[in-house]
């Protein structure tokens, strides 16, 4: 790995991959947060896939006093709009994103052979930068999120990624991100001209087996 890259858990199959899912964990974990659904998923050998999970830099979070730990960005209130965010780490973890993007490019994998994941955070940080990015992606994924600046989409999206797909999955009974607000996001993409797989789940802010079924469907779906 570059040593100018974020720090990153790898886990490569035993042949060469023919896709790479980046996948960015939520606020308070680390890049070892979703190393378990890998066997979870059960995707076939006959769809080698490359997964990196990296880890968020050390923050000051503002809503919890202060207290460090690993963030793709600093929360300052929970208006859940753009004023709540520190939206220069916001954008600073995008480009963070996009580094490891291009690092998978240069390695020779294919754009539309490279899907981003994500929760909470990560999510957020996922689902902006993707459809940001100047080249074709294979899917993203929104897990437990929102956009805090949705309504600032129009604006910043890349052609190359107009019909990308997207999979936006949350648990009914989050505490953390009302699932009002992930539905938020999902209507103003629809309004983009977006077409967003949506599911939600009996769930608090996590992850169920329901969804990991869904996940796997979806991902079979999109890379074979």
């Amino acid at each position: 790995m570059n040593p100018d890259l974020l720090d990153c858990i790898e886990i490569n199959p035993s042949g060469e991959p023919t896709a790479v899912i980046i996948w960015l964990h939520g606020l308070g974990a680390d890049g070892h947060d979703f190393e378990a659904i890998v066997p979870e998923l059960h995707l076939p050998e006959s769809l080698p896939i490359r997964y990196v999970f990296p880890h968020a830099p050390v923050r000051s979070i503002t809503i919890n006093a202060g207290l460090r730990m690993r963030a793709w960005f600093d929360i300052l209130g929970l208006n859940f709009r753009a004023d709540s965010v520190d939206m220069d780490q916001f954008l600073e973890s995008g480009e963070m994103l996009g580094a490891l993007i291009d690092n998978e490019l240069k390695s020779g994998m294919p754009s539309d052979r490279i899907l981003l994941a994500g929760f909470s955070q990560g999510g957020a940080i996922v689902l902006h930068t993707g459809l940001q990015y100047q080249k074709q992606l294979a899917g993203i994924l929104a897990m437990s999120m929102h956009l805090p600046a949705v309504h600032n989409l129009a604006t910043e999206l890349s052609p190359a990624n107009r019909k990308v797909p997207i999979m936006m999955v949350h648990g009914q009974m989050d505490p953390v991100i009302p699932v009002a607000r992930a539905i938020e996001t999902r209507q103003e993409l629809t309004r983009l001209g977006y077409a967003v797989r949506w599911h939600e789940y009996p769930i608090q802010h996590t992850v169920c087996a329901d969804e990991i079924r869904d996940i796997r469907s979806w991902l079979l779906q999109i890379l074979r």
